[in-house]
């Protein structure tokens, strides 16, 4: 097995500021570990106050060329991206699997996912237009012209660490702005292999800045409170969102918020089950189901709970943990310790309140911070397992009886990122359409990532969109322009 790291030069492993790759200004480090086994794979650089303030000096600096580089350069660059994290596929999945946990081959799609981010807006910087029409009342002409809104700080989290930059930075340099990223210190490796390959693919300096923290909360304070700074997009829990709102009102900053799920997938009487099971398996367990857009609470039409519920219950059990480097390995390690003990501790809570599982359910013993595909039934309402969002291998199973019942049981949360319906009923699948509260919905699929299609949520579960068209306008303001014209 060659050596993932082998990917990322340890001069490479510092802060990418500007034109450069430099040590924290403290010479401080911190370590990044291997989930699977808890041992350190690399060291990096641990920015404070200053290295922020600097990265924003040198985005601040750049940005004035870079709006004024011409669309189909930025489009062009965004394209030679592209291109390189699809001929870099194997060995940057390697490095991904390496420092968040993930199977080999779930590492793989993600550097296809996060690369067609890059394809999608080199499409879409061209696309940047404006518009001129006669004033209703005539007299005057309406001229508007979109412009990049300036400088931008992303926090991207560690559970799709390519994936989740890439949706951040393309669109933004697509419009024209230039960015800071704070990777998750869990996984800051792909990110700043990811500035690398931009920077080889001809990027400018300056245009992407990353910078590494153990401090994120001091640091991203002050970025926010600089006046430079023109926009934010955090992708995370709502609790960390509320702070970052709260911090962005002082400057009255753009923002994007990608925040928490809560997921209801609801399979009906009349689904068809190989098709159901098929995407409850895409939609629990797609990234060890650390993913905001997991299904957290699987519902299912009393008819069919018993057949679901029982080959649902047999596929988790055949799912192999390991690794995600070995072969044959379906589940990976999770992102850290403490995620492991949330998860224990939301099934013992169920199991107390008179849940049963059905299938894992135990911590297995050895390295790593592993836990086992787990089927949970009979769970009660007042189960902390149904409120908080699980991340992780963990599936509970609710029987319902009509379609009123299933939609206040899913609508009854504070979040509102994506639900997931099943069945073969098209008005009853529109019924859901609009009943459901929630910024995506899947019917009949398990899978509703897509560049190409408005990635976001209601309620509590964030503000603004990723991906489509409606992506890059997240990095665009508008002057409106009203001209004599008798």
């Amino acid at each position: 097995m060659s050596d993932p790291m082998n990917v990322l030069a340890p001069e490479h492993r510092r802060l990418r500021i500007g034109d450069a790759w430099r040590d924290a200004a403290s010479g401080a480090t911190f370590a990044v570990e291997d989930p699977a086994t808890g041992k350190t794979i690399a060291e990096v650089a641990d920015a404070g106050i200053a290295d922020g303030l600097a990265a924003l000096d040198m985005a601040s600096g750049a940005m004035a060329q870079w709006a004024a580089t011409p669309p189909r350069k930025r489009s062009e660059l965004l394209t030679a991206t592209y291109r390189a994290l699809t001929g870099r596929s194997e060995e940057i999945a390697r490095l991904i699997t390496l420092e968040m946990g993930k199977p080999l081959a779930e590492a793989r799609a993600e550097v296809a996912y996060g690369a067609e981010f890059f394809r999608w807006f080199a499409e879409e910087a061209v696309r940047v237009e404006g518009r001129y029409s006669i004033a209703p009342a005539g007299g005057y002409r309406i001229l508007t012209v979109p412009k990049p809104v300036g400088p931008c700080v992303f926090v991207t989290p560690w559970n799709f660490p390519l994936a989740m930059g890439a949706r951040k930075i393309a669109p933004a340099l697509a419009a024209g702005c230039t960015t800071i990223t704070k990777p998750a210190a869990q996984t800051p490796l792909t990110m700043l292999l990811l500035a690398r390959i931009m920077e080889e693919a001809g990027v400018p300096p300056g245009v992407v800045n990353v910078v590494t923290t153990k401090r994120a909360g001091e640091v991203v304070s002050a970025l926010l409170a600089d006046s430079r700074t023109r926009k934010l997009s955090f992708t995370g829990s709502t609790e960390v969102g509320r702070v970052l709102l709260r911090q962005a009102a002082d400057n009255v900053l753009r923002t994007s918020m990608e925040l928490g799920g809560n997921a209801a997938l609801i399979v009906c009487a009349d689904a068809d089950l190989d098709v159901a099971l098929d995407g409850a398996m895409v939609a629990k367990m797609r990234n060890i189901g650390e993913s905001c857009i997991a299904a957290n609470r699987i519902y299912v039409e009393e008819p069919v709970r018993e057949e679901f519920t029982a080959r649902f219950a047999e596929r988790m059990g055949a799912l192999s943990v390991g690794h995600g480097l070995d072969d044959g390995v379906d589940v990976g390690a999770l992102i850290d310790a403490a995620s492991v003990t949330k998860i224990e501790e939301l099934v013992a809570d169920a199991v107390d309140r008179g849940a049963r599982v059905l299938v894992g359910g135990e911590r297995p013993d050895g390295p790593g911070h592993f836990y086992p595909p787990t089927v949970v039934v009979d769970v009660p309402g007042d189960a902390r397992l149904l409120r908080a969002e699980i991340f992780g291998p963990v599936a509970p199973i609710i029987s319902f009886t009509s379609d009123d019942e299933v939609l206040a049981k899913a609508n009854d949360t504070e979040h509102g990122l994506v639900g997931y319906v099943f069945t073969r009923d098209l008005q009853r699948a529109l019924r859901f359409t609009e009943g459901l509260e929630t910024g995506m919905l899947g019917i009949n699929r398990g899978l509703i990532s897509d560049p190409s299609a408005p990635f976001g949520g209601v309620k509590q579960s964030g503000i603004g969109r990723e991906g489509s068209h409606e992506g890059i306008l997240e990095y665009l303001d508008v002057t409106y322009a009203a001209i004599d014209l008798p």
